[in-house]
């Protein structure tokens, strides 16, 4: 009974992984192209790249019944927004006083986010079904 309790959410967190890792790569790939072929800032294109990987992951939690799919954006994207500002501050920190990388910072902040994003949708998108 324990392991049926367990499945959905190892089955969700799969696929959160796998959208993930797709994700990651959209984030990483505009990150390098917008800095090195386009010559932004290391942080308008960390804005960028992290926005457009948002939207891939938006399909990873499915709708939940009896929250209008409104309320559900709604929460979506305040997280996302959230996310974003943590982000572009661990970059920000890393890049501009810690002397990291910007590559090596993406990781580290794509690292640290993943847990803020996975747990925060799971509770105020899921809540009610966990």
């Amino acid at each position: 009974m324990r392991k049926a309790l367990a499945q959905p959410h190892t089955k969700q967190f799969l696929k959160f992984a796998v959208v993930g890792l797709i994700s990651f790569g959209i984030d990483w790939g505009m990150l390098i192209a917008l800095v090195e072929l386009f010559h932004l800032d290391f942080l308008m294109s960390t804005t960028v790249s992290f926005t457009t990987s948002v939207v891939v992951m938006k399909y990873v939690f499915d709708h939940r019944e009896g929250m209008s799919r409104k309320r559900e954006f709604t929460i979506f994207t305040i997280l996302s927004v959230i996310g974003l500002g943590l982000n572009d501050l661990y970059m920000f920190v890393g890049v501009t006083f810690l002397s990291i990388g910007y590559q090596a910072m993406k990781a580290i902040a794509t690292f640290l986010v993943t847990w803020y994003n996975y747990f925060s949708r799971r509770f105020f998108l899921e809540g009610a079904r966990s």
